[in-house]
């Protein structure tokens, strides 16, 4: 056992943080707490969370965030107005944990506990001023902890500014002698941290939704085993089951996927499925454009410049425009009095003599074709110059030309 986790102090001991516990216990003295009376023949349970605090090495709180009871799912719920998790429990903890830490000598307090992206900076962090303070949520389901545990697909760890700090280097150091596979680790803010945690959670119920929406269809169709339709999309492991499409950037378009999507409104309203996965997608495509664009008009109204979108076609090196979120964009520019043109040499749009822009990147070969080599200005159809802003979605551009501004869209990190 290493010498720098004499002690342990785990608060929550409930369905998951019990079994997470007493995995640690199996390399560390691991002391426990929780509100109700607790039993275990692995950790030594405290009877107040003072006594599993006090003189630890580290500390980890895995205390509930509950929502209110109703909203567990295992009735109709979406009638019902929208609520954050409950944070009350949390803040309590780390409030009664900051009493104990010593700033001079501060306490190292790991937070387990779900919570929304945001949550962390804006509510939590205040409770334990006198700690150091990292956010590191589980991957764990019910009936597998102790296994979920030490197998995790990733550990998250998230830091104030997202480095690797010394005591996220020490929470890997704990992890090393637990683990039985060999986990990768995800760096980030705490913000990044919460968003991974819980978006992780609804792309499986994302995923859920979409395959039994296809066993609806089937259902209603008829001829159809929705086996072998799952199957063939599960086998797919070049688009739908891998890396491809995960880096944001763009919208969906071309001359399929856009109208595929149309098409499947229909027929779910015509299977009469009684909802309407499709709809929702189409509307966030055009929110997601409508908010890229409402960006772009901001930018204009403080800097007065004019709008130049690089690349017309759906993507790049093809001349069709069918679909295309160059487009898309360009309409709600439009609606919101913004001026704008187009660059594509494909589609006949020249800019001669380019000038101080706004440029909206919306072609990107290195992403769309996996384009590896090169730089940043071999993508350009043009050389901007000075004065020029430069909005990038697929955050990739690089520029060494100090007057042009770069802004790597969906990158929000004070330190960018």
């Amino acid at each position: 056992m290493s010498i720098q986790f004499s002690k342990v102090g785990f608060i929550g001991l409930g369905k998951l943080g019990l079994a997470c516990a007493e995995a640690m216990a199996k390399s560390y003295n691991v002391v426990g707490y929780d509100i109700y009376p607790k039993t275990s023949d692995k950790i030594k349970i405290s009877e107040t969370l003072e006594g599993a605090v006090r003189d630890a090495d580290i500390i980890f709180v895995a205390v509930q965030t509950p929502h209110d009871p109703v909203y567990d799912g295992s009735q109709p719920i979406t009638h019902l107005p929208n609520k954050d998790f409950d944070y009350s429990t949390v803040k309590s903890v780390l409030t009664e944990i900051n009493q104990y830490s010593n700033p001079m000598d501060p306490l190292l307090v790991v937070l387990i506990s779900t919570v929304l992206p945001g949550t962390t900076r804006r509510e939590l962090r205040k409770c334990v001023q006198h700690a150091r303070f990292v956010y590191n949520p589980y991957l764990i389901a019910m009936g597998s902890v102790a296994w979920d545990m030490v197998n995790p697909e990733m550990v998250i760890i998230g830091t104030e500014d997202g480095s690797l700090t010394g005591d996220a280097e020490l929470l890997k150091d704990f992890y090393a002698p637990l683990m039985e596979n060999d986990p990768r680790y995800a760096i980030g803010t705490w913000d990044e941290a919460e968003a991974i945690k819980i978006f992780y959670n609804t792309f499986i119920s994302t995923k859920i939704g979409l395959v039994n929406m296809i066993q609806d269809v089937a259902m209603k169709n008829g001829n159809m085993n929705v086996d072998v339709v799952t199957e063939a999309l599960a086998n797919s492991t070049m688009r739908i089951m891998g890396p491809k499409y995960m880096t944001a950037g763009m919208g969906d378009a071309g001359p399929c996927h856009p109208r595929d999507n149309i098409a499947l409104r229909y027929l779910a309203e015509n299977l009469n499925l009684g909802y309407d996965i499709f709809d929702t997608v189409m509307r966030a495509r055009e929110m997601q454009a409508n908010n890229l664009a409402c960006y772009l008009i901001d930018l204009q109204e403080r800097h007065d410049l004019p709008i130049v979108i690089h690349g017309k076609a759906y993507k790049p090196d093809v001349d069709y425009v069918d679909g295309s979120y160059s487009l898309l964009i360009g309409s709600y520019l439009t609606a919101h009095g913004g001026n704008y043109i187009y660059v594509d040499p494909l589609t006949h749009d020249h800019l001669h003599d380019p000038y101080p822009a706004i440029i909206l990147l919306a072609h990107n070969r290195q992403i769309t074709y996996g384009y590896t080599g090169g730089s940043s200005e071999q993508d350009l159809y043009f050389i901007p110059i000075g004065g020029t802003i430069i909005v990038d979605p697929w955050r990739t551009y690089t520029n060494e030309n100090t007057n042009i501004q770069v802004i790597h869209y969906g990158n929000t990190r004070p330190n960018r």
